[in-house]
Formats: C-alpha cells, sequence, structure tokens
C-alpha cells in the first residue's frame, strides 16, 4: 500500500514461539497426562475425539470476536476489507499453487496431499506473529487481518477437498 513496514526478525520469532510453539507444547503435554492418566485406549475413545470441535469452537469464538470489536470500523470503511481480502487471496493461491505443484511432482499422493494442507494451514499462526510485529499489538487491523485470514483458510480447504481427486489423480492400475 506504498508504505514499507520494518519487521523485527527477533519479534516475529518471539511471537511464533509464543503463538504456534507453547501452545503446541501445552497439548502434548495434555495428551501425555491424559494419556498417562486414562491410558492409551481409554484417551484415544474418549477424551481425543473431544479436542477437535473444542478446539474449533475457540477459533471460531475468536474470529467472532475480533469481528465484532471491529464490526464499527468495518461499517466506517468497508473499502478496507477489499484490501485485506485481496492479498490474503492471493497468498493462500500462490501457496496452494506451489506447495500442490511440488507435491504433485516429488511425493506420493498422500505425502503430497498432507504437504498442502500442512504447509497452507500453518500459515494462519505465522501470519499473527507477523501482523502483531507490523501493525503494533493496538494495531486496528490485526485482529481484522487473522479473522479474515482464518475466514479465508477454511473455506479454500472445503473447496480444496474436493479438487483434490483432479488435482493428484490416481490411477486404477
Amino acid at each position: 500500500m506504498g508504505v514499507a513496514i520494518e519487521i523485527d526478525f527477533f519479534k516475529v520469532m518471539q511471537q511464533i514461539i509464543i503463538i504456534v510453539f507453547i501452545p503446541m507444547l501445552a497439548g502434548f503435554l495434555t495428551r501425555k497426562h491424559f494419556v498417562k492418566k486414562y491410558g492409551l485406549k481409554d484417551f484415544k475413545q474418549n477424551i481425543d475425539p473431544k479436542f477437535p470441535p473444542l478446539s474449533t469452537l475457540g477459533v471460531v469464538g475468536i474470529v467472532f470476536i475480533a469481528m465484532a470489536l471491529k464490526a464499527k470500523l468495518i461499517a466506517a470503511s468497508p473499502g478496507m476489507l477489499f484490501y485485506i481480502l485481496v492479498p490474503l487471496i492471493i497468498i493462500y493461491a500462490f501457496n496452494f499453487f506451489l506447495s500442490s505443484l511440488v507435491g504433485k511432482l516429488l511425493l506420493p499422493r498422500g505425502d503430497a496431499i498432507a504437504l498442502v494442507y500442512g504447509s497452507v494451514m500453518g500459515n494462519l499462526s505465522i501470519a499473527l506473529a507477523i501482523a502483531i510485529n507490523a501493525f503494533g499489538k493496538e494495531g486496528e487491523s490485526t485482529a481484522l487481518v487473522v479473522a479474515v485470514a482464518y475466514i479465508i483458510q477454511v473455506e479454500s480447504a472445503a473447496w480444496y477437498v474436493q479438487l483434490t481427486n483432479k488435482i493428484f489423480i490416481t490411477s486404477l492400475t
């Protein structure tokens, strides 16, 4: 948008540690605790299936709150959504294209699909760390960028599922 943004590498790494690695460590320790307490079989049957819906509910709640907090800003300047949507759509499209191409050329079908989802879906937390560093914690756009990115990520993943068999054609032999 015609403005150079200085990004402090160490602050970005600090934010990635806080946003990505600490929750990952907390999840690992939580799983380890429940497996030790209930056993692997009981954990997999009774406890493990409850985590994905709770995680999704938490993320949707965060997106809802972020959008609600920025409702006045969006209403005052709806064109701002265009400036947020276009770069995000380009980034996600490029990520899907590049990881699909690399996967298709270098990996077996299952690994290629895992590469696509692993690389594209992992971008949201990294984007959050960069947005916080670029806009500052008080930046009006940080929460909005991440909320819109999450919406694009979920929708594009759902569309990609429908294209997977066309992109990664399986032979019937």
